[in-house]
């Protein structure tokens, strides 16, 4: 048993002393700013905002072909007087302004006057003027004066609450310093040398390997690279900010096997070498671009602000690769036409890869280990995490062991979701309509209920043309039909008609599979309803947007008062069919609220009749399932109501707690987008929609609050999730024991509720916020380890929460090599890596000592965080399932957001006497 872990995020070394570094930097100006400015509105773009620039595509190019760019500074588009450009070295006027004039022509494109050419030879004339009165000076736009700086990397702003929080430039240009200084070092390793490139993003930067390594598998090659991600955070309470290098592997499409129609978008790499000689950083960086299917002009093209379609006018030598040469041949690109490659990063979406994702313990410590030599002296690795507990998991059956065997633990888990089911069906039969499409689903349905609630065989009932089949015992009844799903699971037939929103179309095709449904519905008997349906996975309707019907028939089977589940054609899963039909009877019975945590082992600190309560805010853009926006509080609470291990959900509207598939029912009423708001007399307000959101879910969460004081509560959410709406969980906003809400100062939590407990969780999510980790000895052995984790400090509040691996990645040697393969593993590329993700736990509010003083209680028995840290890793274990991502009151409140469907139209109430 391992008890330590690493994790691989390192901090500014408080020993090193102060740490700047002389820059280069430069400003648009007011004057270039201006003139671009001008140009872009007479382009007709971004007139909602005519102040803004649309640089992203200008960075990128400045980024790629000016030698010594670091980076790029934020909103310079909308100030000049901001910092644009930092370098190493000053970027002389004969590379930038050609960048320029290149760029400033690609604002209008398609009714190009020259413009762009126009400004090159004013910037040009401007560079070459010695001051003279000549024409060509007098015409010029004066380019920026470059400036030296020097820039303190570890500038901090150290919050009330003691976060540690960096100086905004510093999470765009720390990891790009980074990156270039660890691209300079080769990675050596297996007697093979790697080299890096940089490859800037949104979200942090990458170091990819380049060129791609190679793997020989079924008579083709499959191409792939390491790659690093590179990105700064903060830690709640932490006195330093850090920096995350998280490692993948990257892999590169090199067939494509998809028609150019249905190529959504997808990341291309671009590597060539600079047009103009000298200067540092030469063939460090790689060029980000987006390929995908332009419908307006029906062929594919380069998006997103690509630079790649400017680079030709840069560079008029070489051969850059057109879309659909790059889309035909990825493999001959991949390797480079003279000295320009392309790599194309591959998705599933586009076809089988050979090569598997992930890296095991061994290969991820060798690179982190490259990666601190790399970094030091200025950046030293965060201490590495103890174990704060020996109770990892609750009260779970025992898997093995005298008088414990596969039969015997079945039959106990059977007689568990037999009790949670009668708890939860109260006397009610539990009907379940299956529509099936392949034979061998619906055997398979009908054959795993019974083995799952540990009943016999079940008996036909109705007519011989009546596919009914019904199980009683120990208060149940349950009967199931099943029938063939015909229309139903058909493609949404979603109109193509542009001139009108998508959002009303997409509702008009969502109406008519709600009336579909509708006439095919017999009555309702007086039961619990459930619909299990067997679709085509999503990527058979890739080809046309908005065709899985998925949430249409979810949407329609909701208003008929039941409950939705899916499961997937034999032919679009890589799983077993018993496994799959036994993973879709589980979702059933969790949607019904037949589940309920274990009994925790943490201890006599924790209540005996404490509560829990999840919140989840779901959020849809445009881009969502309905192409409608919304954004919905989710509320759910374990443990009280009746019984228990009741489940119920609040019920904003009729503020009310309701059982959970009830709230799952209200959820998914039909909703319109919000209306703008309003003054007393009919104008339009101007504050922000954001605000007016944040407001909203404030007051809920603050009415939630009062509801749940009856009680001792733990109160679980997750801060990634949450603190768009509630700004009070940002990392520097938060203050042991203290809840803040809107602008006002943070409160007592006490004031919330006397035995309130308030603890945040937090994943790593899309920007890499909490590190990787790998468990190791001390003596050189690397591994796996589940547990709670933390410092020595008896005072923390932050923990980390690790959970087992699946026993598919535990069967693989911990030092497989994919990166360079040893001889006695060619095929380790091959194989599926896993890493458990750790789960930061954050006690933000507790009875502490003080908040017992605060609250006139001190003499009470003061909370040990640790216990609290130790209940909610352990919210993460059921004997049903493998380890959740998240403790499993959050698991119901995140899972119930699947029925928030708003659907352009009117509003249409969910009646309450057809919800279970």
């Amino acid at each position: 048993m391992y008890h330590t872990i690493r994790a691989t995020a390192y901090e500014p070394d408080p020993l090193h002393g102060p740490w700047r570094e002389e820059m280069r930097v430069l400003r648009l100006g007011e004057e270039l700013h201006t003139e671009l400015t001008r140009m872009n509105a007479e382009a007709g773009r971004d007139s909602f905002r005519p102040d803004r620039l649309p640089v992203r595509r200008l960075n990128s190019l400045l980024q790629a072909m000016a030698p010594g760019v670091i980076a790029t500074g934020r909103k310079a588009g909308t100030d000049g007087r901001l910092p644009w450009l930092y370098a190493r070295e000053v970027v002389p006027p004969e590379v930038l302004a050609p960048v320029i004039g290149t760029w400033a022509a690609g604002l209008n494109r398609e009714d190009d006057d020259g413009e762009g050419a126009e400004l090159e030879e004013r910037l040009r004339s401007d560079a070459a003027s010695d001051g003279g009165d000549t024409a060509a000076a007098s015409r010029a736009v004066q380019l920026p004066q470059w400036e030296a700086e020097s820039v303190d990397f570890a500038e901090t702003v150290t919050s009330a609450g003691g976060t540690a929080e960096p100086v905004a430039r510093l999470y765009s240009l720390l990891p790009e310093w980074i990156a270039f200084r660890l691209a300079a070092r080769p990675f050596r390793t297996g007697g093979t040398t790697l080299h890096f490139r940089v490859e800037s993003s949104g979200n942090g930067t990458r170091l990819v390997s380049w060129p791609p390594q190679r793997y020989e598998r079924g008579g083709r090659t499959w191409y792939y690279s390491a790659c690093l991600n590179i990105t700064v955070h903060t830690v709640p309470f932490a006195p330093r900010f850090r920096v995350h290098v998280s490692t993948q592997v990257r892999r590169w499409a090199t067939r494509l096997e998809v028609r150019p129609h249905q190529l959504g978008g997808t990341t291309v790499l671009l590597d060539a070498p600079l047009p103009w000689p000298g200067g540092p950083d030469r063939s460090h960086r790689l060029m980000v671009n987006a390929l995908g299917y332009d419908r307006r002009s029906k062929k594919l093209a380069w998006r997103h602000h690509s630079p790649a379609p400017l680079m030709p006018e840069l560079d008029i030598v070489r051969n850059y690769p057109q879309p659909a040469e790059l889309f035909a041949h990825p493999e001959r690109w991949i390797n480079g036409a003279g000295d320009v490659a392309a790599g194309i990063v591959y998705h599933p979406s586009i076809g089988p890869h050979k090569v598997g994702p992930g890296l095991m313990p061994r290969e991820r410590s060798d690179l982190d280990t490259w990666v601190e030599e790399g970094l030091r002296p200025t950046l030293t690795r965060i201490p590495d995490l103890t174990r704060v507990t020996r109770s990892n998991t609750p009260s779970l059956l025992p898997r093995s062991g005298a008088g414990n065997g596969a039969g015997v633990r079945d039959a106990r888990l059977a007689l568990q979701r037999r009790a949670a089911l009668a708890r939860v069906l109260n006397g009610r039969p539990l009907e379940v309509d299956v529509f099936w499409q392949s034979p061998e689903t619906r055997a398979a349905l009908l054959a795993e209920l019974p083995k799952l609630i540990g009943l016999p065989a079940g008996e036909r009932v109705g007519p011989t043309d009546d596919d009914t089949w019904r199980w009683r015992g120990e208060g149940l009844e349950i009967r199931v039909r099943a029938r063939p799903a015909g229309p139903l699971a058909d493609a949404l037939p979603v109109s193509r008609e542009r001139r009108r929103p998508r959002a009303v179309r997409m509702a008009e095709a969502v109406e008519g599979r709600c009336r579909l449904v509708a006439d095919q519905a017999d009555p309702r008997p007086e039961g619990t309803g459930m619909v299990i349906a067997e679709i085509a996975g999503k990527q058979r309707f890739a080809a046309v947007p908005d065709a899985d019907p998925k949430h249409a028939l979810r949407i329609a089977w909701a208003r008929q008062g039941q409950l939705s589940q899916f499961v997937n054609l034999p032919d679009d899963t890589d799983s077993g069919l018993e496994h799959r039909a036994r993973w879709t009877w589980l979702d059933a019975f969790r949607q019904l609220g037949a589940i309920s945590p274990p009994a925790h082992r943490v201890g006599a600190g924790i209540p005996g009749d404490l509560q829990y309560a999840a919140l989840w805010l779901v959020r849809h853009t445009r881009k969502g399932p309905t192409r409608c926006p919304v954004r919905r509080l989710v509320a759910v609470r374990v443990g009280a109501g009746e019984g228990p291990g009741a489940i119920e959900g609040w019920d904003a509207e009729r503020a009310e707690w309701v059982p959970y598939p009830k709230l799952l029912l209200l959820l998914a009423r039909t909703m319109e987008p919000s209306e703008p708001a309003v003054d007393s007399g009919g104008k339009p307000v101007t504050e922000p929609a954001a605000t007016r959101a944040t407001d909203s879910v404030e007051r809920q969460i603050r009415a939630l609050l009062f509801q749940l004081r009856d009680r001792p509560t733990l109160l679980l959410a997750d801060a990634g999730n949450l603190r768009q709406c509630w700004p009070g969980l940002r990392n520097g906003q938060l203050a042991r024991d203290m809840l803040g809400f809107g602008t006002g100062p943070a409160q007592r939590h006490t004031l919330y509720g006397d035995d309130l407990r308030v603890l945040l969780v937090r994943d790593a999510n899309a920007r890499e916020e909490v590190a990787e980790w790998y468990a190791h000895d001390g003596k050189d052995r690397v591994g796996f380890a589940e547990g709670v984790w933390g410092t020595a400090d008896t005072e923390s509040r932050v923990f980390a929460s690790t959970a087992s691996t699946p026993h598919t990645v535990a069967k693989l040697p911990k030092g497989l090599m994919k990166l360079v393969p040893t001889a006695q593993g060619r095929t380790a590329p091959g194989k599926t890596a896993w890493n458990p993700g750790q789960l930061e736990i954050t006690v933000l509010g507790c009875l502490s000592e003080k908040a017992l003083a605060d609250s006139g209680r001190g003499c009470g028995r003061p909370d040990r965080p640790a216990e609290w840290a130790t209940l909610a890793h352990q919210l993460r274990y059921h004997d049903d399932y493998p380890p959740l991502s998240r403790p499993l009151p959050l698991h119901l409140a995140r899972l119930a957001g699947e029925y928030v469907l708003p659907v352009n139209g009117r509003n249409e109430d969910v009646s309450t006497s057809s919800a279970p």
